[in-house]
């Protein structure tokens, strides 16, 4: 059944404005590194610069798990970090802002939530 709902909705899709998906997705797949203090999420992107950043690598999904299991105080540490997908509008603020503006692949540099400190790795986006 869901493969027919599809077909009626004319327009946008992937020729849309931005080519790039950014801020205009619907759904965004994500991992995430949670502190609560800011020395320690700068503890733990100072592991990411080290590792693949400072090469202007991107990191491995696999290896920003790792990342995620050492030093995340989110439940989701346990899952490496692993929210899955999401809609707009889920998330708090800047949180969201930082996860649907960061291109899929990229990791976001440390910013401040309500819910303390965090890195996002962007894994996918649709709509």
């Amino acid at each position: 059944a869901s493969g027919s709902e599809e077909a009626p909705s004319k327009g946008k899709g992937k020729a849309g404005k931005a080519a790039d998906g950014l801020g205009t997705c619907t759904y965004v797949k994500a991992r995430h590194v949670l502190c609560e203090k800011q020395g320690k999420i700068n503890e733990a992107y100072k592991k990411l610069q080290d590792g693949w950043l400072s090469n202007g690598d991107k990191v491995p999904p696999a290896e920003f798990a790792k990342i995620a299991a050492e030093y995340s105080e989110c439940p989701s540490g346990k899952k490496g970090g692993d929210l899955g997908w999401f809609p707009r509008g889920k998330m708090a603020g800047p949180f969201q802002d930082v996860a649907f503006n960061t291109p899929v692949g990229v990791t976001s540099a440390p910013f401040k939530s309500t819910h303390g400190y965090h890195i996002i790795l962007s894994e996918g986006r649709k709509n």
